[in-house]
C-alpha cells in the first residue's frame, strides 16, 4: 500500500497512457478533454471582420436535397465544417445541437462534411442530432476556406465574418448566445 501511495501520480500517468493506446478508450479521452478546455469563441474586432463577397456555394443533404448558401443572404448564418471521426468536433456537437434548438428559427445552421452519407446518417441517429448536415457539390467561397476540423464561422445579416473559430468552443455560452442574439435583431 505505500507503493501505491508513493507513486499514485506515475502510475495515474501510465494507465491514462495505457489508455490513449486503446483506439475504443483514445476517442472518448480526447472528447472529454475538449469538452473541458472548450471555451467561447472571442468575436472578430469590427475593422478585422472578413465580408462574403460570394453567397453561391451549392449543397446537398444526406439524402440528396440541393440547397444554395445564397438562400440565406441576409440572414445570420451559423457555419460548421466537421466529420464524424473528428474527435474535437464530436466534443462541441451537443452544444451545438442545443444552440440549433433553441435558434432553428432564427439562424440559418449549415454544418458541412465530407464524411460519407451513410456514416453521417449514422451519426446523426445514433446521438439523435436534427441539425441540418450538408456536403459540398461545388466550390466553397473564398472567405469560408479552411483545411482544419472544426472551423467554425459565424456570418452577419450584411455579410461580415464576425467569429472565425477552428477547434473546439462552447457555442452555448451566455457570452456567445448575447451576441447571437444581437446580430439576430440587427
Amino acid at each position: 500500500m505505500k507503493f501505491v501511495r508513493k507513486h499514485w501520480s506515475n502510475i495515474l500517468i501510465i494507465l491514462v497512457i495505457i489508455l490513449l493506446t486503446i483506439p475504443q478508450t483514445r476517442t472518448e479521452i480526447q472528447i472529454f478533454v475538449n469538452r473541458l478546455l472548450a471555451s467561447t469563441p472571442a468575436k472578430i474586432e469590427e475593422n478585422n471582420q472578413k465580408e462574403l463577397t460570394s453567397y453561391y456555394w451549392p449543397l446537398e443533404d444526406p439524402y440528396g436535397r440541393r440547397k444554395n448558401l445564397e438562400s440565406s443572404k441576409n440572414k445570420v448564418i451559423f457555419m460548421n465544417y466537421w466529420a464524424t471521426w473528428c474527435p474535437p468536433c464530436i466534443a462541441e456537437m451537443p452544444d451545438l445541437e442545443r444552440l440549433y434548438q433553441k435558434y432553428q428559427d432564427q439562424v440559418d445552421f449549415y454544418f458541412v462534411t465530407n464524411d460519407d452519407p451513410e456514416k453521417v446518417r449514422s451519426f446523426m441517429k445514433k446521438y439523435e442530432y436534427t441539425f441540418p448536415v450538408y456536403f459540398s457539390t461545388g466550390k466553397k467561397p473564398e472567405n469560408l476556406s479552411s483545411n482544419s476540423l472544426p472551423t467554425t464561422y459565424v456570418i452577419a445579416k450584411n455579410g461580415k465574418i464576425v467569429f472565425d473559430k477552428t477547434g473546439t468552443a462552447n457555442w452555448n455560452s451566455d457570452r456567445f448566445t448575447s451576441v447571437l442574439d444581437h446580430l439576430i435583431a440587427e
